[in-house]
Formats: C-alpha cells, structure tokens, sequence
C-alpha cells in the first residue's frame, strides 16, 4: 500500500503578487481581462490595494505619477495587446519623465506568437515595448518571477528612473510548483538605489566657478523634487543667498513666496545670469535647449545629473557633477564654507526684485479684474485664493491655455504637489494622475482641467466615485480646443475642427455616477464650490464657465504649430 503525502503547491500568479509584496508593493493600478483577472482578484485577497480603471493609460499614468511621489516603481497592469498598447502611452511618458513605473502586461503564447500562428490578441509585446521602456523583461518561467520581478524594480528606480515592461505570457501564470520552492525563488531588492557620489575635483570645479558669478541663478527641475533632498537644496539655496527657478513640478521645493524666488522675473534672470546651476533639470525644449534669445547673453552651466549623458546634450557645460542629486547638492553645501563664495549684491537682485514688483502688480490687476463671463486669470484667482488655505493639496494640471496661466498663478507650498503635462507637455494626464496621487498619497486632490484635456480621461470620474476619493475637477469649459469661436468656412453642418458642443454641463457627467456636480459662472460662486468640495472630501467636478474667446491657440507654444500660408 503507497502512502501519499500532499504537497502545497503554489503558482505564477500567487509568484507574481508574493514577489511584489516581498518588495514592499501594495498597490496595483490596472484593467482586468484576459489573462490577468484571476491576478487581480488574488492580489487583493492578498491584501493588496487594485485600483481598477476604465481605460489602461490612464491607469499607466496613475501608476507613473504614483512612483513619482513615493521613489517606488507604480505598477499598472494590462491585458494583452490593445491593453498592452494603451499601457504603453503611459509607460513611454514615465520614461520620458523619469518616473519610476513598471507596466505588467499578460501575453500570448509565445510558441504559437513566434510562429504568426494567430493566437487571441497575438502580439510581440516585448519588442513593442523595447523603443519606450528603460527596460523591458519577459518571465518565461516560474521559478524565475521572483529575479524578474526583482529586475524590473531595480531597473525602474535605480540611476536615472523610468518605466520597464514585464511580459507574463498566460501559460506562466498557470504554472505551478511547490510552495516552498517557490517562496525560496523570491527576491528582496537591496539598496535598490544606491547613492552615486560625485567626484571631489568636479564638486571644486563647480564651486570655483560660483566664485566668480556675478550673476548666478539655480534653476530647479522635477528631478530636484523628485530627489527628496527637500533640506539640503533650501539650505544651499538660502545659504547663498542666489535667486532660483522652479520649473513647474518642481514648484513648492521652497514656497513660490519665498524672497528668492525669480519665477516672476523668468524672462529676465534666464537672460542676464552668467552662471546657472541646474539641479534635477535637463536643457530641453522646456528650457529653450539652452540656447537662443531665452538665455540671451553667454552664460556658463553648472549641471547636477545622475546620467553622464545628459551633459552637453544641447550646449557645452562648464561643470557637469555626475552622480545623485542628494549627493552632489550636500557635497555643495559641505563645500561652501570654504570656497568663498559671496552673496549676490545689488546690481543683480535689484534688478530682479523691481521686475518681480511691476509683474507681480500686473498680475494682480488681471486677476482683480471683474469680467463676464470669467476668464483664465478671474477663475485662477478664485481657485488661487481658497488653495493658499490648503497646501497640502495634490494639484493636477493641464490643457494649453489652462496649463499655461495656472502655472504661473497658483502658488505651491509643499514639494511634489504639483503634476502636470510634464516633459513631453502632452494632453490625458488628468484624471489617471489624479487617482494615483489620491491613493498613495493620502491627500485631496484639485484636478485643473481644460474641457479639451479633460476629454482624454473623462470618464475616469466613475473611477473616482467608485473609490470614493476626495478629488475635485475643475473644468474651464470655454466650448472648445483652445477656444470656442472657430467656424466651419463651408456653412456645412459640421462644427469647425476645434469646436465642442456649445454650453456643455460636465458637472451631469459625475452626478450620474454619485458624485457631486456644479455649474459656475462668476468668480465667487467658483470660490464657494470649490470650497465647499475641499470640505465634504468627496468626488467633485466644478463646470467652470469660461469666456469661449478666452484662450490662445497652442497656448504659449504657438511657435510650434505651424500655420499654412496658402489659401484655397
């Protein structure tokens, strides 16, 4: 007679989710379907937090923008194919914005794939992926899910951060083996960040170069904030006393009301400094390259970047420190003492503070104005005043016209509390990052949308209230891209290419799914809403009416869309 004796057993799919909470994951953003549903439901028995989303890009910039506030890899996870290629919009941004994400997608088989045999949604995902990821993995086995999990997180975070894809082909997650093995195969990532020091020769090379600015400027990229080195990069700021620049997410590393504060001089100090230290900011399109009547007279560039590559991207620079941004700025700091570096005197912060005076009253001016309907400036300046009373909101932003005014009206307090269209400056961020920075943050969350932006990830507010998460939409409806005046030149029946349905009510759109909905048309109304929303800590959507002339085409990049100069 043979005894048997049971053997537990586990699987790819218990694999995939041990291997992630080992590591310290517990939230999943994602879409279900084949094959990966059963690997949704697991992970939230397991304890797990799925957020689950109406379209996967969405739920890639959930992701993405969550990694981004915690230095840990957002995961989103997709179906095969088209939900693998939704996902990859949103894992091709997070590289292009260096945040950390990893995109799981199931997959075909790859037997019947390789062979263009016509599997359901046959696809080469891994190749697909290669171009837009950091890196890209795909797990073939199941005792190997734990080193691959294992190399995607550390792909994700480590140097410079980005997305990475992992390919799980169905068969994989069907696979078992037994449990004890498979607990075995299961990786822990260790100093999955290690620090990189700068060189000691280029940290004096940059010191030495401060020592003769007469004109310096520090100027602050996202990369700064994403850094987490909130105390030192104050205290190199405030210690030498040199006017700075945040770019826009790196808004609130010190307040934008703090005395050294140049982003209402921007035009000016970008033109006249003669030494510009920048810490976590690349010389892209964002900054004029670096070059051109931007950055007017010559200057010389002091650039702190983890990635030897970036240097001399677009103009040479003077003094590249190569290595983590908490590293290089505390190296400057230990630094400083010694190297006799003096405080700006007048003749540069004269200048600046008298230009930051007549633009700050301009400014006023504009937002003091009583129009109707409202504009950009009169509704920002409603929203500006209740957020001033709330800094630790998550602030979401995007549109052209909307992004381009908020940017420079609202001001933050608090570090990483700003999102918006980013590196790429694209439309579709909003309400993925709105649902991402609400979950792992904790914190309500101000979505400031304009109707067109909104239109990529609308329907995401079911989302919202499903979860219950305290975010609040505000959307400047002002019927169209850019604005709403365009005719169609024909007398056709058709609207003009940037036109939306006249006087929409996008605050129908959540009440139908249980959230609450306003419809405003003056700045004080817009002022009570939004208030009130904050408040109850509920999902919210605000149709902000905006004047449908407001608005410019493009925005502030006009000069990128070019205009035909023939007429039929």
């Amino acid at each position: 007679m043979t005894n048997h004796v049971s053997v537990d057993v586990t699987d790819g799919f218990h694999l995939v989710i041990d291997a992630l909470k080992h590591n310290d994951i517990d939230t999943i953003f994602g879409l279900v379907g084949i094959p990966i549903t059963d690997l949704a439901r697991l992970a939230q028995a397991e304890g797990m937090r799925f957020i689950g989303f109406r379209h996967e890009q969405n739920a890639g910039n959930a992701a993405a923008i969550a990694g981004y506030i915690t230095q840990k890899p957002g995961i989103c996870l997709t179906v095969s194919a088209p939900g693998f290629l939704n996902g990859l919009t949103a894992l091709a941004n997070a590289t292009t914005n260096c945040f950390p994400m990893i995109l799981i997608s199931g997959s075909s088989e790859r037997e019947i794939v390789d062979l263009q045999q016509g599997d359901y949604e046959e696809m080469d995902q891994l190749n697909a992926a290669k171009p837009y990821a950091k890196a890209s993995y795909r797990i073939n086995k199941a005792e190997d899910i734990g080193i691959g999990v294992a190399r995607a997180i550390r792909a994700a975070v480590s140097g410079r951060p980005g997305g990475v894809y992992l390919d799980l082909p169905a068969q994989l997650l069907s696979q078992t083996l037994e449990a004890g093995h498979g607990k075995r195969t299961l990786v822990k990532v260790v100093d999955p960040v290690p620090r990189q020091l700068p060189a000691p020769d280029s940290v004096q090379r940059a010191l030495s170069l401060l020592k003769g600015a007469k004109k310096p400027l520090i100027l602050l990229g996202k990369g700064a904030a994403y850094a987490q080195a909130d105390e030192d990069i104050r205290a190199l700021v405030e210690r030498t006393g040199f006017p700075y620049l945040p770019m826009s997410m790196a808004k609130g590393l010190l307040p934008d009301t703090h005395a050294q504060s140049a982003s209402a001089a921007r035009s000016y100090v970008l033109a006249e400094a003669d030494v510009v230290v920048l810490i976590g900011a690349r010389l892209n399109w964002l900054l004029a390259h670096g070059k051109g009547k931007t950055w007017g007279k010559p200057k010389q560039f002091i650039q702190i970047d983890i990635s030897p590559t970036e240097i001399d991207s677009n103009v040479a620079i003077a003094a590249p420190l190569i290595g983590d941004i908490g590293s290089c700025v505390a190296a400057l700091l230990e630094g400083l003492d010694g190297a006799g570096i003096a405080k700006p005197d007048a003749s540069w912060l004269g200048p600046i503070a008298e230009r930051k005076d007549q633009n700050m009253s301009k400014m006023a001016a504009q937002l003091g104005r009583e129009v109707f309907p409202m504009n950009f400036h009169t509704a920002l300046g409603a929203i500006r005043d209740v957020l001033k009373h709330h800094p630790d909101i998550n602030l979401v932003n995007e549109g052209a016209n909307t992004l381009d005014y908020a940017r420079s009206i609202i001001d933050q307090y608090q570090p990483r509390k700003r999102f918006d269209s980013g590196t790429w400056g694209i439309m579709g961020i909003g309400m993925g990052y709105a649902i991402g920075a609400a979950v792992v943050s904790g914190k309500p969350v101000v979505a400031i949308e304009g109707d067109s932006a909104f239109g990529f990830s609308g329907m995401e507010l079911e989302t919202i209230c499903r979860y219950d998460l305290p975010v609040t939409t505000i959307i400047f409806n002002n019927n169209g891209v850019y604005r709403g005046t365009d005719v169609n030149p024909t007398g056709g029946k058709d609207v003009a290419p940037t036109v939306f349905v006249k006087n929409a009510r996008y605050d129908k759109m959540i009440e139908a799914f249980g959230g609450i909905g306003y419809n405003v048309t003056t700045p004080q109304e817009l002022t009570r809403a939004l208030t009130e929303a904050i408040a109850a800590g509920k999902p919210a959507l605000i149709n902000a009416v905006i004047d449908e002339t407001a608005g410019t085409e493009s925005g502030r990049l006009t000069n990128l869309n070019p205009q035909s100069g023939t007429k039929k």
